[in-house]
């Protein structure tokens, strides 16, 4: 498998008060902030329009279980089903199932420090 991992999809973390974060980044740091955080553009080595997402959720979100950790990476792949594959393989503990939503692909590890990480292949190309 060429590729891997293609860039970050998101950065997303806990808050007590996911409303009063993005209300405080967006008045001090400029973040132009919605219901889901901010979404970050920016163009690849090619020429590709991609984009970072920032997300604060509610403390007592359990969209990071298994992990207790505070924060979740999203990184964007190219081929989540080959990858899973491989990563199983490898000893990786794969998480749930693959689900599909409108934006693309989802799947779910854990790295080697019990951090869950979300993996993301978008249906855009252009998020690739």
């Amino acid at each position: 498998m060429e590729k891997r991992v293609t860039g970050i999809g998101g950065i997303f973390f806990k808050s007590k008060d996911p409303k009063a974060t993005k209300d405080w980044y967006n008045k001090h740091l400029g973040l132009n902030t919605d219901q889901w955080g901010s979404t970050f553009w920016w163009k690849d080595k090619e020429g590709n329009d991609c984009s970072t997402q920032w997300s604060p959720m509610d403390e007592k979100s359990g969209h990071f279980k298994p992990s207790e950790k505070q924060f979740m990476i999203n990184y964007r792949v190219e081929n989540l089903e080959e990858l899973l594959k491989l990563l199983k393989e490898e000893g990786v503990e794969v998480l749930d199932e693959i689900q599909v939503a409108e934006e693309g692909k989802f799947g779910w590890i854990m790295d080697s420090d019990g951090n869950k990480i979300e993996l993301w292949e978008p249906n855009d190309k252009a998020f690739l």
